[in-house]
């Protein structure tokens, strides 16, 4: 095993800057990963202070546990389960949310999850690999209508029919177990890419969304987020995919709108429905320092919004 991988927390400062961190008040780090942002979440927060941290990287909690502080607990889940977490902790309300989204370094970087194609590894790339299914059972079964629905939508892949016809194809023949494999029946099936990028990287990308239920979760917690939040709490989102940057931005803007009244109806303007979410200022990217030190934040959108004090 490579535990020991290093993780660099991509916008560490921002986000937590975002959180507008109260000495005494609860937070949820639902991507805990490698701890960077609960670390600099636990150095703001008083000795009444509580961070509960979620991951379902069974990796992921055993270095959480590790950790001796009395302000701190870190739960084996998604954050998906987050009300579930909560109201089983007995906390109704909190003070703000961090969503750090996509894979950790250290999940990339050890061969053996499977989520990379720059190694020769067994084709896993389960999240939580205490259960559910692996990439390679997935692909031995999967219809190649479905496999080819998924490439195209999760990975916004244009030759995704070609490349679902060449992986059923090839599996009458032999199995596919490795990341090796993929990649070489992907990029047969591919005939063009961008410049610098594997044929692989959209293939890879979409089968892991697929099979960890990420866009799904995703759109679950969205809302109880909302639910949970004490007046003026935040919730940062950082996203590293179009589809689910797309998602949480539609997200806050409907929050921020509210409900909205048929047209003509005659209402007062202190009557008009008020948003429960204020929107944040504008998207934030890493900036030029953080991209020499870390190719990988290249992708990363971070996303604020407010708890409306009044809704």
């Amino acid at each position: 095993m490579s535990a020991g991988l290093i993780h660099t927390t991509v916008l560490l400062n921002e986000a937590v800057v975002a959180l507008e961190i109260k000495p005494d008040g609860i937070y949820v780090d639902g991507t805990f990963g490698r701890g960077g942002h609960s670390r600099k979440i636990l150095e703001q927060l008083g000795a009444n202070g509580k961070l509960i941290a979620l991951d379902k990287d069974v990796t992921a909690v055993a270095v959480g546990e590790q950790w001796r502080d009395e302000r701190f607990q870190i739960v084996h889940c998604g954050f998906k389960q987050l009300a579930e977490v909560l109201q089983k902790l007995g906390v109704e309300k909190v003070d703000g949310i961090l969503l750090d989204l996509g894979v950790s370094s250290p999940q990339l970087d050890e061969a053996e999850r499977g989520f990379s194609f720059r190694f020769d590894a067994p084709l896993d790339m389960r999240m939580d690999v205490s259960g559910g299914v692996t990439a390679a059972q997935w692909l031995a079964t999967v219809d190649e209508k479905l496999l080819a629905e998924v490439i195209r939508d999760y990975g916004e892949e244009r030759f995704a029919k070609q490349i679902a016809k060449k992986i059923v194809a090839a599996r009458t023949t032999q199995p596919i177990h490795t990341t090796r494999q993929l990649v070489e029946l992907v990029s047969q099936a591919v005939r063009t890419r961008e410049a610098g990028q594997n044929p692989a990287t959209r293939t890879f990308q979409a089968i892991r969304i697929y099979l960890n239920q990420e866009l799904e979760e995703l759109a679950r917690v969205l809302p109880e987020c909302v639910t949970h939040l004490n007046s003026a709490g935040r919730l940062v989102v950082i996203s590293f995919h179009s589809l689910e940057d797309r998602m949480v931005k539609h997200f806050m803007r409907d929050m921020a709108e509210g409900d909205k009244l048929p047209r003509g109806v005659p209402v007062r303007a202190s009557e008009v429905p008020l948003g429960k979410l204020n929107l944040i200022g504008k998207a934030t990217y890493a900036g030029d320092a953080e991209l020499q030190a870390n190719p990988r934040a290249r992708s990363a959108v971070m996303r604020v919004a407010e708890r409306s004090r009044v809704a």
